[in-house]
């Protein structure tokens, strides 16, 4: 997959914005060790296509590769999410599944039923599993899959440094706790 032959990025480049990404929302989201992050990605948008119409099983590998490592390097959960073929469901590993009490549902990921990342997650996974749904801490969303349903409330936007991958967009967000309470309510604890 080199960038002068196919115009698609390459390893370095995607795992080099990836780990960005995912230092990103630990630095303004304040993600910590054991946090989940929902990884949304059409790897048809990367190459330049339209989503849905020019899946890139090779991508999808590369990508899922960086947002592993990206989550493991930090003690994070990742998680991703599959196109609406099979309801948006989440691959994850079976553990974070347990841990999070979330309902599993029966699926093995394809690229033209899935998505091309989550079908590589699957594989690149130790013992993965397919969630339902999720309220994660976070989300990246490349080539816009409409990832925000798995934020926890309430959603906050950040822009990435590096807002494209190849020929898809990149939004982020982290999630804070609601402000509750009207004008005599106090936010900090230092009262």
């Amino acid at each position: 997959m080199s960038e002068q032959t196919t115009g698609l990025p390459g390893r370095e480049e995607i795992f080099g914005i990836l780990d960005a990404c995912v230092g990103e929302l630990c630095a303004q989201g304040g993600l910590e060790p054991g946090g989940v992050i929902v990884l949304g990605c059409s790897t048809s948008e990367v190459a330049g296509a339209v989503i849905g119409h020019g899946s890139v099983p090779a991508l999808g590998e590369t990508i899922a590769a960086a947002m592993l490592a990206a989550c493991r390097a930090r003690g994070l959960r990742a998680v991703f999410q599959c196109c609406e073929h099979l309801n948006r469901a989440l691959v994850m590993e079976r553990e974070t599944l347990r841990t999070l009490g979330l309902t599993r549902v029966h699926a093995i990921p394809q690229p033209k039923a899935g998505g091309s990342v989550p079908a590589a997650a699957w594989r690149l996974m130790d013992a993965p599993a397919l969630a339902m749904a999720i309220q994660a801490d976070a989300a990246i969303d490349i080539g816009d899959t409409l990832v925000g349903m798995h934020i926890r409330p309430v959603a906050v936007p950040l822009r990435p440094t590096q807002p494209r991958l190849g020929g898809a967009r990149i939004v982020m967000a982290y999630s804070r706790p609601p402000l509750i309470g009207g004008a005599r309510a106090v936010y900090t604890e230092n009262t």
